[in-house]
């Protein structure tokens, strides 16, 4: 289970506010990265989102000092950081969010185990959404036994 995740931003308190209407949650201040915030959704669970500004790395702390935050020049447009989360909302809703923000958003089948709607936070940074029938389907097709037979029939 996955509690928490972060992620970098061009407007990480817009991002933040976005996110706390998709989840349900609150967007707050994260003091630990200067420009930073975080949405938690005040689920069971205790998911949160932390976002960064752009040009934040973490890095290994050394001598056994934690993870360090480094601000640099230059960020890359993208990322190969994804994260699926289910949501109450509906697609219908989703996507209005989406075309208010100007960010892509699609639902999309996953090599017919399940569906996602693809809501790209500022065009760049891949959010799956899962309502809560998606949700639903997606808990059931992620068994072991499930995913190898997909592995052998040629499926994703």
């Amino acid at each position: 289970m996955i509690h928490h995740i972060s992620i970098s931003a061009h407007h990480p308190l817009h991002v933040a506010e976005v996110l706390a209407e998709i989840l349900e949650g609150t967007a707050f201040p994260f003091p630990p990265v200067p420009g930073g915030f975080v949405t938690i959704s005040g689920d069971m669970h205790g998911t949160l989102v932390e976002i960064y500004p752009l040009t934040t790395e973490m890095t290994p702390g050394q001598d056994g000092k934690e993870v360090q935050i480094v601000q640099t020049a230059e960020a890359s447009a993208y990322s190969a950081t994804h994260a699926a989360l289910s949501v109450t909302l509906d697609e219908t809703r989703i996507k209005e969010i989406a075309v208010r923000e100007g960010w892509r958003a699609l639902t999309c089948d996953r090599g017919g185990m399940f569906q996602v709607v693809e809501f790209w936070i500022e065009n760049r940074i891949l959010f799956e959404l899962l309502t809560p029938e998606m949700a639903r389907t997606y808990v059931n097709s992620m068994k072991p036994k499930k995913w190898a037979k997909s592995i052998e029939h040629g499926t994703d």
